[in-house]
């Protein structure tokens, strides 16, 4: 487990604050109501890690499940979304007895390194996903529009202080992995400053692949650009079921 999201969750409402989310959370709920989903509909978030954007997503939905491979990130979580239903699970073999309106995933995509475990998701989602069920998936980039880029960012909160520095390149463009370095810098009131780097290896793939993904998961595919350049895929599931509720 990276540190990120393991020794350091408790750290991560200082790192991403749950507030940083609202604006981009509008924009995904204007899709969702754009798509005709019902007012009294299910949401499934994997990889839904510190809950920020369930936070602001879950007003939309009757009933909300939250599921990350990491149950620190979900025990934060279930401080700021105590309504709704945590469970541990890797998004690629996930079998909830349950379908779900829509089912959404942000940038945990991106820790999908190979195509088939890319596809694995793919299909894991289409069988949580009711007939007539929405999926969104938010990758950071695709290949067609991947350059090397630098961020940094971090809060305060009380006596808890913190700041990261994130890099991403791609050393090998031939393969289908990037990989994003972060330096992250921390300390408690007048303690020790504190410094941690680790390594993220992240996925990359061609719009082609995705497309091809999802359609042999059984999805319609449509996609969007938002305003950070981001394609978002929208993917409908467009055969009936009457074998699961």
């Amino acid at each position: 487990m990276l540190q990120l999201y393991g020794e350091l969750a408790d750290w991560w409402p200082v790192l991403s604050p749950v507030e940083g989310y609202a604006e981009e959370a509008e924009y995904f709920l204007s899709l969702i109501d754009e798509a005709g989903v019902p007012p009294d509909a299910s949401l499934l978030e994997l990889g839904s890690g510190g809950g920020n954007n369930a936070f602001h997503m879950k007003k939309r939905f009757s009933s909300v499940m939250l599921s990350d491979l990491s149950a620190d990130m979900l025990r934060i979580s279930e401080g700021i979304n105590p309504g709704c239903r945590h469970v541990v699970g890797d998004m690629r073999t996930i079998a909830l007895d349950q379908r779900f309106d829509v089912v959404f995933i942000h940038d945990a995509i991106d820790y999908m390194t190979t195509q088939e475990d890319l596809f694995a998701v793919l299909r894991s989602v289409y069988q949580h996903c009711k007939p007539g069920g929405l999926a969104i998936f938010v990758p950071d980039h695709v290949r067609e529009t991947y350059e090397e880029s630098t961020d940094h960012g971090g809060s305060d909160a009380g006596e808890r202080h913190l700041r990261y520095l994130e890099w991403s390149h791609d050393p090998d463009p031939t393969d289908t992995q990037t990989v994003v370095e972060y330096v992250v810098v921390y300390h408690i009131a007048d303690g020790p400053v504190q410094v941690e780097h680790e390594t993220h290896r992240c996925g990359l793939f061609s719009r082609n692949i995705w497309r091809e993904g999802l359609a042999a998961a059984g999805f319609s595919v449509s996609s969007v650009v938002d305003e950070y350049e981001r394609e978002i895929f929208l993917a409908r599931n467009i055969h009936e079921d009457s074998s699961r509720g």
